[in-house]
């Protein structure tokens, strides 16, 4: 997890605490892009609460705050472990085994690692390996 994310996620718990940061990543160098997710679903108003939340990161970034949608980033070990059965896509780092992108069913979410039945096999990938994961439509 980025320290920004951190930042962010111990700043919404004061203000926000059932909205979850499932990811904040800076695109371009100016643009702060914030995928939250809220029990009651995400609403227009609430990304506006959390707009307004961040208001002194709107002085640095383009700041984007959105619901995940279908694609919803995959970024802590409860993210997996609660989609488990379900597709997705998985980036690493580094080549694994001639690959640096896994596709295919969640299969089991431990404390370090992650496993996906994909197509070439099935692979335990560490969550420090990724660089990217999110949900495929099925």
């Amino acid at each position: 997890m980025s320290s920004i994310q951190a930042d962010i996620e111990a700043r919404l718990a004061v203000t926000e605490p059932d909205v979850e940061v499932l990811l904040a990543e800076v695109v371009g160098g100016d643009t702060l892009r914030l995928f939250v997710d809220h029990p009651g679903g995400v609403t227009l108003e609430l990304c506006e609460r959390v707009t307004h939340a961040l208001e002194d990161l709107r002085e640095r970034y383009a700041l984007e705050v959105s619901s995940p949608g279908r694609k919803r980033p995959l970024t802590k070990p409860d993210h997996y472990r609660r989609f488990l059965g379900r597709r997705a896509r998985i980036r690493t780092r580094e080549e694994r085994d001639g690959h640096k992108t896994f596709t295919g069913e969640l299969v089991g979410a431990g404390d370090d690692a992650v496993t996906v039945a994909a197509d070439n096999g099935v692979i335990a990938i560490p969550y420090a390996d990724i660089h990217r994961s999110n949900l495929v439509e099925e």
